[in-house]
């Protein structure tokens, strides 16, 4: 895969600066990438463009744990599609790993598994 579709995988990403915006009354776990999940060729902007991201949500990425994982980054290594110290590797091996969207910040997450370099 080329560098454009590996940065697709990632910004998702970028997409979660909603998570600044005020508490809502009870919790949503959304699944990244909706019914395809966390995988090459999804748009993450257009799936989460119609979503409102809150403090305490949850991100929930399902995958295929032998070719991707999720790691988050910060706002330069994501840009660079840099791999190389993530902040946090959320990876937990089952390719079913949850994310709460318990601090306000933009959130930056990646696969580490190649996708941004066409392995």
């Amino acid at each position: 895969m080329g560098l454009n579709e590996g940065v697709l995988v990632a910004a998702v990403a970028l997409l979660f600066a909603a998570a600044m915006l005020p508490e809502a009354a009870a919790a949503v776990r959304y699944t990244v990438g909706g019914n395809k999940g966390w995988t090459q060729g999804v748009n993450y902007t257009i799936w989460a463009q119609d979503k409102k991201f809150y403090h305490d949500d949850w991100l929930f990425f399902v995958y295929d744990r032998n070719q991707m994982n999720v790691l988050e980054v910060n706002k330069t290594d994501f840009e660079g599609c840099s791999t190389d110290h993530p902040l946090r590797n959320w990876t937990t091996g089952a390719g079913r790993d949850v994310v709460p969207l318990s601090v306000t910040k933009t959130f930056y997450f990646v696969s580490g598994k190649g996708y941004c370099y066409g392995a």
